[in-house]
């Protein structure tokens, strides 16, 4: 475990505060994030309970300092110059049901767990409605503030509520799926109300000996190719994480493609006037609906990627230490050695060329800490 060996690292030097959690100081946060990018956070905790988390909610804000809650770390850019407040590394565990049925099932699972195991552990029930996340890497607290989605699928169609701490109210609350504002990659936790809420525990009500979802198109070419007409969910899952493996967006240890953030823009939502004025362009620009909520309605979404590609760049462009992926040019990669500033600047540089060209502005999809 990453943390465990950090600790041991910095246990010769750190100074444990006489307080119930142990506090460290001066942890570097690149060994945290799977860019492994960012310089070191002022003062760095584990909540292994909900406990924890209020002591330590608690901690920053009888000192002023600030609060950042780190999960997975895999839709992270760390500033090179670190964190000045306080880190609160989520590692709270379990994992069980509730409310078993015949059709649906009711899984509890507390969000230090790791986003895959809960992926594995449904399809081994035979619980449809996550397959196709399959691969994501990152831990489940995640998952709902960026409305993680995915080959058809996002978490917002399966999660029942979100149990998270109120910094606001300095209490522990249950959240409704619909209280949670759920729209493309969006959610009150990263929009309306971010930073107020820190995630302690996800409820996704499944379907039971449901069918999986193959609605996006890689995903049919794939089962059509191996010649299977019904595909079962450990098989749709399979061959989802192949398609990610063959972008560079499944962590597989020493890729290079691997140190990233998976894909650094967003999918730009547009009007079906502004598609229109672009669609003439040759080629034309695929597109599909841009969601089902109320506000997405009537408009259209089209692949960053088509974007990137289209304004001149290419997989395996290199700028510096930093690059866009060799597999997928929705990626961009630390090379070995590069910088967040490094990494903002070709994210600069795509943004741009994209907006000249088609007057629409990429905007970046992984949290930015300490900038």
């Amino acid at each position: 475990m990453v943390a465990i060996r950090c600790f041991k690292q910095i246990l010769t030097h750190a100074f444990l505060y006489s307080f119930s959690l142990k506090i460290c100081e001066n942890i570097p946060l690149a060994p945290f994030t799977t860019f492994a990018i960012g310089g070191a956070a002022r003062w760095f905790v584990e909540a292994a309970s909900e406990d924890d988390v209020a002591e330590a909610a608690a901690w920053a804000r009888q000192r002023g300092a600030g609060l950042f809650v780190l999960g997975g770390g895999s839709n992270l850019l760390v500033s090179d110059a670190g964190f000045d407040g306080l880190v609160l590394r989520i590692a709270l565990r379990g994992m069980g049901t509730a409310g078993d049925g015949a059709q649906e099932r009711l899984f509890r699972v507390a969000a230090g767990e790791d986003w895959n195991g809960f992926v594995d552990r449904a399809i081994q029930e035979n619980c449809a409605g996550v397959e196709c996340l399959a691969g994501i890497p990152g831990t489940v607290g995640g998952t709902p503030v960026q409305n993680v989605g995915a080959y058809g699928q996002e978490v917002a169609s399966a999660i029942d509520r979100v149990r998270a701490f109120d910094l606001r109210e300095c209490a522990f609350v249950e959240l409704t799926a619909a209280e949670c504002g759920f729209a493309y990659r969006r959610s009150r936790f990263n929009a309306t109300d971010h930073g107020r809420f820190i995630v302690t525990r996800v409820d996704y009500r499944l379907k039971a000996g449901g069918a999986p979802t193959l609605r996006y198109a890689d995903v049919q070419r794939a089962m059509d190719a191996a010649g299977i007409a019904s595909p079962t969910l450990a098989q749709t899952a399979d061959a989802v994480r192949r398609i990610r493996w063959a972008k560079g967006m499944l962590i597989v240890e020493g890729d290079p493609d691997c140190r990233s953030a998976g894909s650094f823009f967003k999918n730009p939502i547009v009007t079906e006037g502004h598609f229109q004025k672009i669609a003439p362009r040759r080629p034309a620009p695929p597109r599909f609906p841009a969601g089902s909520s109320p506000g997405e309605k009537g408009l259209v979404k089209i692949p960053a990627a088509w974007l990137i590609e289209q304004a001149g760049f290419r997989k395996g462009y290199i700028l510096g230490a930093a690059g866009i992926s060799s597999r997928h040019t929705l990626a961009l990669v630390n090379r070995g050695s590069a910088t967040a500033d490094e990494i903002l600047a070709l994210a600069r540089q795509i943004s741009t060329a994209v907006e000249e060209r088609f007057g629409i502005r990429l905007e970046m999809e992984p949290v930015r800490v300490g900038f």
